[in-house]
């Protein structure tokens, strides 16, 4: 039990060695097979047999094999690698890790859409996060500090949602988060801790801890919905939250202004 989960755990992807090693191993055996067919095949007879010196279909194919599979098998895999990095750097906001506003779109959307096409009801919700005042902290303390602020909150928001949810940095001080399958109640309850988490953090841009807080719009859905509906319905929420004195949540069913609301 414990060998095979030990094999599950090695890297079989593209990206690994462990690919690389097997298809190596498979690739010389199949080689040394090739070898063995050609020399034991006799054209004038057109009979197998075994070729005058046998030893070599092995000894030449593991001499010569191995090596060449390894270089063609490992420049394969560094390509894999380069690709993946270029793709993770144009998915990523290069200062918080998050997903940037691309990216968080089109995978919504993705899912949005293939909810659609698997005909099933899949709830789920969308919040839209602004940091409160965050012209005032450039302001005073530079532009180096507010990013760090950003680091901070990008922190924050991504600790405290579940390792399957979709965030991203959409904005200059803006984020969204997507939570697939998760119940209005259990939406609701993340977004109210994601505003204490932001509220808690130590942000010390100077000789005293400075304040973050953030506003919340979010809203809960039932079925299909675009995520430009969705979109526009949340940052509606989030006004709300500006509007109703910030370092709040506005949360509702999407189109039902349902009875879902946390207010801070």
């Amino acid at each position: 039990m414990t060998r095979v989960s030990s094999l599950t755990k090695l890297d079989w992807s593209s990206r690994g060695r462990a690919r690389v090693f097997a298809l190596m191993v498979l690739g010389t055996m199949v080689c040394i097979g090739v070898a063995f067919a050609v020399d034991s095949y006799d054209l004038a007879s057109a009979r197998w047999r075994w070729g005058a010196d046998p030893i070599n279909n092995l000894v030449i194919p593991l001499v010569l094999a191995p090596p060449f599979f390894f270089l063609l098998l490992e420049k394969m895999r560094e390509l894999a690698v380069a690709h993946h990095e270029l793709m993770t750097v144009a998915a990523t906001d290069s200062l918080t890790s998050l997903l940037n506003r691309r990216a968080f779109t089109e995978l919504v959307d993705g899912y949005l859409k293939l909810v659609e096409a698997s005909e099933k009801q899949s709830g789920g919700a969308l919040l839209v996060i602004d940091v409160d005042h965050f012209k005032s902290v450039n302001d005073r303390f530079g532009h180096a500090k507010g990013d760090e602020a950003l680091k901070l909150i990008a922190d924050a928001i991504r600790s405290t949602v579940r390792d399957t949810d979709l965030v991203g940095r959409v904005g200059g001080e803006e984020f969204c988060v997507f939570m697939h399958g998760q119940s209005p109640e259990l939406a609701a309850e993340a977004a109210e801790r994601i505003r204490a988490a932001v509220a808690d953090t130590d942000f010390v841009p100077g000789e005293a801890r400075y304040p973050l807080s953030i506003s919340v719009g979010g809203v809960a859905f039932n079925g299909v919905s675009p995520f430009s509906d969705l979109y526009r319905s949340a940052d509606a929420h989030l006004y709300q939250a500006k509007n109703n004195g910030r370092n709040r949540v506005e949360f509702r069913l999407h189109e039902a202004g349902g009875p879902y609301a946390i207010v801070h």
